[in-house]
């Protein structure tokens, strides 16, 4: 009985760790597709995230036209999205939109605050703004991602002027934060 017992614990050690072994080397092994963050949570953790590399994936809802160098990702809904820039990488592989896409690289956070906006009013008047999109109204995808409805660069800089004093009312803090990855590395996953 007691040479019985030892047979099966062995049988269940050798199992287990032939499997973590099979797990730890692979690739697209069990434990790095579960490394890989959903787009939800990495919002939510963003704060505590910045300047650290992160691995994300979601549906590709978008490629920017203008060079193909920044995607954006969903999460639960279209709410949920954050921008990838291909950074030192080439430009995104026009097949990502409509797919899921897995990204590392590092999560950046841009903060808008009042020299920003000052700074953005002064690049108006200069009439040296920064054309994306159609147009000076900027991507839809990433003002959406922002939450803008206005059209403007004047209506803009209002909301985001609007958005951080109800920021600092509530919290303190006098800017807004947005994210976005420096990719290092992607793939289209099948």
């Amino acid at each position: 009985m007691l040479f019985a017992t030892a047979i099966v614990v062995a049988i269940v050690f050798a199992s287990c760790g032939s499997k973590s072994q099979k797990t730890a080397t692979g690739s697209g092994t069990e434990q790095e597709q579960s490394s890989a963050l959903e787009v939800d949570s990495l919002l939510a953790n963003a704060d505590s995230l910045s300047g650290e590399e992160v691995t994300v994936e979601g549906v590709c809802t978008h490629i920017c036209k203008h060079g193909g160098r920044k995607i954006f990702l969903m999460g639960s809904d279209d709410t949920q999205s954050i921008r990838i820039e291909s950074g030192k990488l080439e430009k995104f592989d026009q097949k990502c939109v409509n797919s899921i896409v897995r990204v590392t690289g590092t999560l950046v956070e841009e903060r808008i605050d009042e020299a920003y906006l000052q700074n953005w009013e002064g690049q108006i008047k200069a009439q040296a703004a920064e054309k994306h999109g159609d147009g000076e109204a900027g991507c839809s995808t990433e003002k959406k991602v922002r939450g803008e409805t206005d059209n403007t660069p004047e209506g803009r800089i209002a909301n985001f002027r609007a958005k951080i004093a109800k920021r600092k009312a509530k919290n303190g803090k006098e800017y807004l934060s947005f994210y976005y990855i420096e990719a290092s590395a992607y793939e289209i996953q099948q």
